[in-house]
């Protein structure tokens, strides 16, 4: 039987196994070895790296510890900032687990926190570190420190391709992918390229189109899971 808490889009077999992410730990050549073979440029994976203005890492998790930015929780370029403002000042330290990572306690009032609290320590992986040294890598971080509009262009744009890596549509934007048939995983379909008002939503906030294909993909994992339906 399926799992009753289990996710009805999730789908394990495309979660992509260790090594085809980046490995925080390295540096310029092995975030070219990630993502080139994706089909992004160096312009591409500095925009990209720009997602730790959100977040922070957990030791239970990658084995890092702390945050980027002392406002994660708001999407801005602060990272790009931080990152060069403190050039000088990032500390190489040793975590109880073994894992290296870059800190500092940012002071500055204007790249401190909004909330009056005194900043915690912020760190850095090795990764965004050779964003700094990479001279190709550089002159895109001091671009986006400077430009806040430059930074989201190029990131919702870099983001969207990201999101749509290994599918395929047709001219209508219908997903023609082999896994996209009958009976089988059901992706969502393509939005609309100009805003819509979502008056066709009914309780629970899912469109009429969601809904059927919530519970197809729910049949789905019942399937995967040995369930009687």
């Amino acid at each position: 039987m399926a799992q009753e808490n289990q996710q009805p889009f999730t789908d394990d077999s495309k979660v992509p196994p260790r090594g085809r992410l980046p490995d925080g730990a390295q540096g310029a050549e092995h975030l070219r070895h990630i993502f080139y073979r994706m089909g992004f440029d160096d312009r591409e994976i500095v925009a990209l790296s720009g997602a730790h203005n959100l977040g922070r890492c957990h030791s239970d998790r990658s084995g890092f510890e702390g945050k980027w930015v002392n406002n994660p929780t708001r999407f801005s370029n602060q990272y790009f900032k931080v990152l060069l403002a403190n050039e000088k000042d990032w500390k190489k330290k040793r975590l109880p687990n073994g894992v290296e990572q870059f800190v500092y306690v940012e002071e500055d009032a204007d790249l401190a926190s909004e909330d009056g609290e005194k900043p915690e320590e912020l760190m850095m992986l090795p990764t965004d570190m050779a964003l700094l040294s990479d001279p190709a890598f550089r002159p895109w971080v001091e671009k986006y420190a400077k430009d806040k509009d430059l930074f989201f262009d190029h990131f919702a744009k870099v983001f969207a391709k990201l999101l749509e890596l290994g599918i395929r549509r047709d001219a209508s934007g219908k997903v023609i992918n082999e896994e996209n048939v009958e009976d089988g995983y059901k992706s969502a379909p393509k939005k609309s390229d100009t805003a819509t008002a979502s008056g066709d939503q009914g309780p629970g906030q899912i469109g009429h189109e969601a809904a059927p294909l919530k519970e197809e993909n729910k049949k789905f994992q019942g399937r995967k899971n040995g369930a009687k339906l």
